[in-house]
């Protein structure tokens, strides 16, 4: 799955192996889900790394959004609480920016369940350069 709205991201990434789909991009808002199915540890609850594969992924594409073009945004520092488990269904994260400066920008990414119960809760920073040449 290519997925135009992120940038600088073909296809054979983790994002289409774990199945993630962005909805929605942009620096002040980055919206995207991800099916629990195929996401899960041995428990069959949805594992907590792809909980932050999904915060990650949406911060970062905020990062890069506000960033611009001819820059590249890099994660350097996640955390992340999970809140509930999921056994099913899918997963939405939205990542509103907490601040958003030159050369760093932070994100508040909050992940929620098909009831709209919050399951995890995430914060992604991430380092803003300029894009290497020839990459």
């Amino acid at each position: 799955m290519t997925d135009t709205t992120r940038p600088d991201v073909g296809a054979a990434t983790l994002l289409d192996r774990m199945e993630i789909e962005i909805t929605e991009a942009g620096a002040e808002r980055t919206v995207g889900r991800m099916p629990v199915a195929g996401n899960t540890q041995p428990y069959g609850l949805l594992h907590g790394g792809a909980s932050a594969v999904l915060a990650e992924t949406l911060g970062s594409v905020g990062a890069a959004h506000h960033a611009g073009a001819g820059r590249i945004a890099v994660g350097v520092d996640l955390n992340i609480t999970h809140h509930r488990a999921v056994r099913g269904g899918f997963v939405t994260g939205v990542a509103t920016p907490l601040s958003r400066g030159r050369s760093v920008a932070a994100y508040e990414i909050v992940i929620t369940d098909d009831s709209g119960q919050r399951c995890a809760s995430a914060r992604l920073t991430c380092q803003l350069r300029d894009r290497p040449p020839g990459g």
